[in-house]
């Protein structure tokens, strides 16, 4: 990387691919912006102290993010709390509609809330993923509906995700973009 550019590292810790897709396109929007972009799921993430930023995603199971996020924080917290960080979560929470769905989907898990709390990002979005029917037992799907889930398939907001990449690009006062990355 170049030593004149900001340098961001995009982390991520997938299950399924959602989360990954999700910050390859956070990365392709803020390389778009010319500053130097770093891709890496959380096995292989590169040493923190050469980034101006950091840009952390997991999915979601259980209501907390997966055990190998909460390990990274618990290792490289020291370096997570000497950079700027962001935080994001892949989830159905946010896909969810209805008077129950809305209020589960704007809730954030208290396992999730610790984490977060506890390296202070300047910011946290959950996203909705990708919920395929195929697979899923009656009772699953059933639950599903009554929690206001509204349809299978790629749930994810490809509009609310570029918005939040591009508001991380403004606060770290990159300049405007020179291309705009299209979803995948």
């Amino acid at each position: 990387m170049e030593a004149n550019k900001t340098r961001i590292a995009v982390i991520y810790a997938t299950a399924q691919g959602s989360t990954r897709d999700i910050a390859e396109f956070i990365g392709e929007t803020l390389t778009a912006r010319g500053v130097a972009v770093e891709l890496s799921d959380i096995e292989h993430a590169p040493e923190l102290s050469g980034f101006d930023a950091v840009i952390l995603g997991s999915a979601v199971h259980d209501r907390a993010l997966l055990p190998a996020v909460t390990s990274f924080v618990s290792t490289h917290r020291d370096a997570l709390a000497d950079t700027d960080v962001w935080l994001f979560s892949v989830g159905l929470g946010p896909a969810l509609r209805g008077p129950i769905g809305r209020r589960i989907g704007r809730t954030v898990p208290k396992k999730i809330a610790a984490l977060r709390d506890s390296i202070s990002p300047r910011d946290y979005r959950a996203f909705a993923g990708h919920y395929e029917r195929a697979g899923i037992s009656l009772q699953a799907r059933a639950l599903y509906r009554l929690m206001g889930g509204t349809r299978y398939g790629d749930l994810r907001d490809w509009t609310a995700i570029r918005t939040w990449a591009t508001d991380i690009a403004v606060s770290l006062g990159l300049p405007k973009a020179k291309s705009t990355p299209i979803h995948p």
